[in-house]
């Protein structure tokens, strides 16, 4: 604290600069700067006059989607398909890492928390593709590797996630029923586990978002639904076809989202 003349207390002396974080910044500037320097970024020939003609003309290509019945039939099968394959993979990550978050969280002792800690990260930085790809070896063609590989990815994301809520739960109630006779399990149940429930579901069906968008990519390596059928009709140049595939996907992108919308604002209540 700085003094005046009168011995009184004046303003309080500025904190130090934190110089951590000015080389953080200066470290990030840097590397946006070699980026731009780094990359071929074609931004003449991206907004020239002939790529934009190129552009309308491919969009012109799918106009009008294809509207038949039979169609949209086969349409609307790819796409409660890729509803299903998001829908069963989101449970059973939720379900896998809930049980992936206990020993994560530390329940079980450092030494485990360290090992599924590193379980998680494999699990989820290896992304769906990539999960598809592989299982597509042992489970072939079809939803059930696309619903086994956002099963896999999902898990990682979703045991970290429940692993951190666990460990900023306040433990007093927990210790407060264990010091009174409870076992564990039941302490967890009463205690601990109501209190990261509204944020277990809330993560829950973020991932059901963004597994309704990863389904329908991963039918581009052959894992079903409506990713499936836009890569067929793509790669056949039926481009009012594939305008109807991408139509459902939006519509069906959209649909989840409310329902995802409406279902965190009542939790969130």
């Amino acid at each position: 604290m700085k003094r005046d003349r009168l011995g009184l207390t004046g303003m309080p002396e500025a904190p130090p600069a934190d110089l951590s974080m000015v080389a953080l910044t200066v470290a990030l500037l840097l590397l946006i700067v070699t980026s731009f320097a780094t990359l071929e970024l074609q931004w003449a020939a991206f907004f020239s006059s002939q790529a934009a003609a190129s552009i309308v003309e491919f969009l012109a290509g799918f106009a009008p989607p294809d509207t038949s019945l039979p169609f949209l039939t086969k349409s609307a099968w790819a796409t409660a398909e890729t509803l299903s394959m998001s829908a069963l993979g989101t449970l059973l990550a939720a379900g896998a890492g809930i049980v992936i978050a206990l020993p994560a969280a530390g329940r079980f002792g450092p030494a485990l928390r360290g090992a599924t800690r590193m379980l998680l990260n494999v699990l989820r930085s290896i992304p769906e593709l990539v999960w598809a790809s592989i299982l597509l070896i042992a489970a072939g063609l079809g939803p059930f590797a696309g619903t086994l590989a956002l099963a896999f990815h999902t898990s990682g994301v979703l045991g970290r996630l429940f692993a951190d809520a666990l460990e900023n739960a306040t433990p007093l109630p927990e210790q407060s029923l264990r010091t009174n006779g409870a076992t564990p399990v039941a302490a967890f149940f009463y205690a601990t586990l109501p209190q990261i429930l509204p944020q277990i579901l809330s993560y829950t069906l973020y991932r059901w978002e963004n597994n309704i968008r990863a389904a329908a990519i991963l039918g581009v390596v052959g894992a079903g639904g409506l990713g499936q059928m836009l890569k067929y009709h793509l790669s056949l140049f039926q481009m009012q076809r594939a305008a109807t595939v991408i139509i459902a996907m939006l519509v069906l992108v959209a649909l989840v989202d409310a329902i995802s919308f409406a279902l965190r604002r009542v939790l969130t209540r």
